[in-house]
């Protein structure tokens, strides 16, 4: 195996993936869950691929996000060497930026390689009890 490297540890973090478009909002107080079950990248260390499944939850503020604009920004990961943490907290990142919602949560759910299954997780804001 190669040996891991700063440029392992930041790979997938600066590439430029395609633009999140979002929609004027006309609703407030209500939650949209959005899951992406065939989320696909590759590992940049062993070249390995990766896949899984990429919840995002969130509360709208002024705008939602356009669909079809998330779905070719997730499709840009099927070949981006990217760790499961980096790619939770960039997708994570770039949604809070493009979307500007009052919290949003995503979830990766990662399927098993070598036996082993990675659930990550990363949240903006603050989500209101229920």
């Amino acid at each position: 195996m190669r040996k891991y490297t700063q440029k392992h540890a930041v790979s997938g973090l600066r590439e430029t993936l395609p633009k999140l478009e979002v929609l004027p909002n006309q609703f407030t107080g209500y939650t949209i869950t959005i899951v992406i079950p065939e989320y696909t990248s590759v590992c940049p260390r062993t070249g390995q691929p990766d896949s899984g499944t990429i919840t995002i939850e969130y509360e709208p503020k002024k705008y939602f996000v356009e669909l079809k604009s998330l779905k070719l920004y997730i499709l840009a990961y099927r070949n981006l060497g990217i760790f499961y943490e980096n790619a939770v907290n960039r997708i994570l990142k770039d949604f809070a930026k493009a979307v500007k919602p009052r919290w949003a949560r995503v979830r990766g759910e990662f399927n098993p390689r070598g036996g082993i299954c990675s659930i990550i997780e990363a949240t903006y804001g603050t989500r209101p009890s229920s």
